[in-house]
């Protein structure tokens, strides 16, 4: 398992080869084979970035996120 800072996770935007990753909470989340994250993009929302706070004002809870595998752990 992965164990990433905020910064670090910049880089799994989607772009380049790399993979779709978002963090929610602690966990960071596996995206890339989502088809709500076209080009690393969910709406407003980036892979690559914390969607703790975004998901608070989601139409959706944090069980849309059950779907997608932990890869890891956000370091503080």
């Amino acid at each position: 398992m992965l164990k990433i800072t905020a910064k670090e996770l910049e880089k799994y935007d989607g772009t380049g080869g790399n993979p779709c990753y978002v963090a929610y909470k602690e966990n960071i989340y596996d995206v890339t084979e989502s088809p709500l994250f076209i080009d690393g993009m969910h709406f407003e929302h980036y892979a690559g970035g914390d969607l703790t706070e975004a998901l608070a004002d989601a139409p959706h809870g944090d069980d849309a996120l059950l779907e997608f595998q932990i890869v890891g752990t956000l370091e503080k």
